[in-house]
């Protein structure tokens, strides 16, 4: 594919090829080379940088504006996350286009008025959606997959709509270009997202890359969280509250014979590893130890894997595709739950002794579900390596 611009001060045009695969290429400008791709690139929305930072970014003059329609696909599995920004009057006026909830969050502000609205299908499915977002007699609307998805008034004809614009038009992927403090509605922007085949407004200009390298987007992924063997996610245990009289049960679920590495490590401060949940590719084993106590599986055919916490008791439930089996260790005055209400987390990695979140044995698979006291833990509230993706796993 060649996409073609004309930069303003020399005005010489000039030809970019880019791969098929939408990787970006070298432009000097100045002293300082730049990366662009093309817009129909296929982006990673979630890829390590500052959080608000978009991915990519362009920039026109309103006067070459002839198109206020802007369609694009998205595939995510994550319920949250900034997706399409754009402004003029160097983000006086701007408008979002976000997730929350798993649902399209529209804001925008025109002229001053600010307008937030939320609604539509579920988007966070895995699978890929076409987006479509126009301007259509004082509304703004969002089609997705060819139906209505989301309609919202921008109120009467001001002086400033009726005015012929000029300017600069600003747009950007993955994140927002004003103080996020602008925005009615706060939200975690990062989105472990993909963006595909876009097409924005009537623009055939590059898009500027913000970051060193993008990430890929996998063909086929699936739900869960990836360990990519290079850091862990913590959080302390005290976000975890135990009642009287019960206990704590830990659930895992996926394919361990493709997992190698620390899956689970609870610590507290000052105090020896508690436990520990590693699988080893190799010999095709789940191992927990707990204090002396050592409990192996084999994972060839393990489904799910829950641990339970009791004042005397340790259970451990294995369901495999055929079967279940239980083993129950007797672990008197072990102190656990002392530990617990006291102690650090640690999912994909060997908690270190200092509290500087330093770990090792690192994790290398899918963990597809993870599940505390009966909850589903999403990781992006967890302290976590900027490697590890909270919500997909490549299939």
């Amino acid at each position: 594919m060649a996409v073609f611009w004309k930069p303003m001060a020399a005005g010489l045009l000039l030809t970019v090829s880019l791969t098929l695969l939408g990787w970006g290429v070298e432009v000097q400008g100045g002293t300082q080379a730049k990366k662009v791709v093309s817009g129909e690139a296929t982006v990673y929305l979630g890829q390590d940088r500052d959080i608000w930072r978009p991915i990519i970014h362009t920039a026109s003059n309103l006067s070459d504006i002839s198109s206020i329609k802007s369609t694009f696909q998205l595939r995510t599995f994550d319920p949250e996350g900034a997706i399409f920004y754009g402004d003029t009057k160097n983000g006086d006026d701007w408008f979002v286009l976000g997730l929350k909830d798993g649902l399209p969050l529209m804001q925008f502000s025109i002229g001053g008025n600010h307008v937030s609205a939320e609604g539509g299908p579920q988007l966070n499915d895995g699978k890929w959606h076409k987006l479509e977002v126009s301007n259509q007699n004082n509304f703004v609307i969002l089609d997705v997959d060819g139906s209505k998805g989301l309609v919202v008034g921008m109120g009467g004809p001001s002086k400033q709509t009726e005015e012929v614009q000029t300017g600069e038009l600003r747009l950007a992927l993955g994140g927002i270009l004003i103080d996020k403090e602008k925005m009615m509605i706060q939200f975690d922007p990062k989105m472990d997202g993909c963006v595909r085949e876009g097409s924005w407004l009537n623009l055939r200009a590059p898009w500027e890359v913000e970051v060193e390298e993008l990430w890929p987007c996998y063909q086929d992924i699936i739900p869960g969280s990836f360990f990519p063997g290079t850091g862990f996610a913590v959080l302390n245990t005290s976000v975890f509250p135990v009642e009287d009289g019960k206990g704590v049960n830990i659930e895992f679920r996926g394919n361990f014979t493709l997992m190698h590495g620390t899956i689970l490590s609870i610590r507290a401060p000052g105090q020896e590893i508690m436990l520990t949940l590693m699988a080893d590719n190799n010999t095709q084993e789940v191992t927990l130890t707990f204090g002396s106590e050592k409990i192996s599986m084999k994972s060839d055919d393990l489904k799910k894997l829950v641990i339970i916490f009791e004042e005397e008791m340790l259970q451990v439930l294995e369901v495999r595709a055929k079967f279940q089996g239980l083993q129950i260790k007797s672990v008197r005055n072990s102190g656990f739950l002392t530990t617990w209400r006291n102690g650090r987390i640690a999912f994909g990695g060997l908690l270190g002794e200092g509290e500087d979140n330093v770990g090792s044995q690192f994790l290398t698979g899918c963990l597809e579900m993870i599940q505390v006291m009966g909850r589903d833990l999403d990781l992006d509230l967890t302290v976590k390596h900027p490697s590890i993706v909270s919500h997909s796993c490549p299939a």
